[in-house]
């Protein structure tokens, strides 16, 4: 097929998509973080897709393919900007559409940050899915790194907390993480967009998980997300498998655990998400319900 020929073939519109919409990881029965879901994208190509991201207007929608295999999807997830590897709220999301319909039981995503296993199951609150993300590195951050972040955000080196050392996590994407001794400081989030913008598009984090520890078992955590062009995530299913990374590799943690993260209580949007962390594997794993928006 020559250009000519690829560039007449019809697109589907945005408004002819079926997109389903839940909030992912809500702290109840309110809350979470809104993804679209599409469950059969098989027609829909690259451009089509971000064309419904950005109709839908939320920081992330799945896009999912049925693959020959029972319970096998191609997955990719795009923000209204632009495509990104990984997006774990959408995963969440996706898995409860797909419960909902097929029943509870084990799915495979495939996705462009590797393959990532999916279980739905019921809890008291609904419907839920647990993750298991790909295998989390972490290193430590450069000085202009810190720096850099630090002046986007308007904080001091004094406002972070020496327990948590600044690193660079991953777990399907890189976020920077930041903990801070104060909650308030948290609570008082006004970045530089632009600054913030131009420095993770510069050293490709998706998100940065700035937290703060309660205990070490209990976080408060805020995700900026202007690569998204989003202003801030409630709920980072991608992130908090980073950290759960990063504390088991830095010896934070004692494996076998269970890290609750709170996200979104700042947004009005309340978030829960539950991380487990082995001794055995450096994958993480995360669970939290979505919730459909009607």
């Amino acid at each position: 097929m020559t250009e000519t020929d690829d560039a007449t073939i019809a697109r589907p519109e945005a408004a002819d998509v079926e997109v389903l919409r839940y909030a992912a990881f809500p702290d109840g029965a309110v809350g979470g973080n809104p993804a679209g879901v599409v469950l059969d994208a098989t027609r829909l190509d690259g451009a089509s897709r971000l064309a419904v991201a950005a109709s839908v207007g939320y920081s992330e929608t799945a896009f999912l393919e049925p693959t020959r295999r029972d319970g096998e999807f191609q997955v990719r997830y795009f923000s209204p900007l632009a495509e990104v590897a990984f997006c774990g709220h959408a995963t969440i999301a996706a898995a409860v559409a797909l419960a909902e319909r097929r029943g509870s039981g084990p799915l495979l995503f495939q996705t462009l940050a590797g393959a990532v296993e999916v279980n739905t199951g019921e809890s008291d609150a609904g419907p839920t899915a647990t993750l298991t993300s790909v295998p989390t590195r972490t290193r430590p951050a450069s000085g202009d790194e810190l720096a850099a972040a630090l002046a986007a955000l308007r904080w001091r080196s004094t406002d972070l907390d020496p327990r948590y050392p600044v690193h660079v996590a991953y777990a399907g994407n890189d976020h920077l993480v930041l903990a801070v001794s104060d909650r308030t400081r948290l609570a008082d989030l006004h970045y530089d967009y632009d600054a913030l913008a131009a420095l993770m598009a510069e050293r490709g984090w998706t998100t940065l998980q700035l937290v703060h520890a309660h205990t070490p078992l209990l976080f408060s955590a805020r995700n900026p997300f202007p690569p998204g062009g989003v202003v801030e995530d409630p709920a980072t299913g991608a992130a908090a498998a980073a950290l759960g990374g990063y504390l088991r590799a830095l010896h934070l943690v004692d494996p076998p655990a269970q890290i609750t993260v709170l996200q979104g209580v700042d947004m009005g949007s309340p978030s829960r998400l539950l991380v487990d962390v082995t001794g055995d594997d450096d994958r993480v794993q995360v669970t939290g319900g979505a919730r459909p928006i009607r």
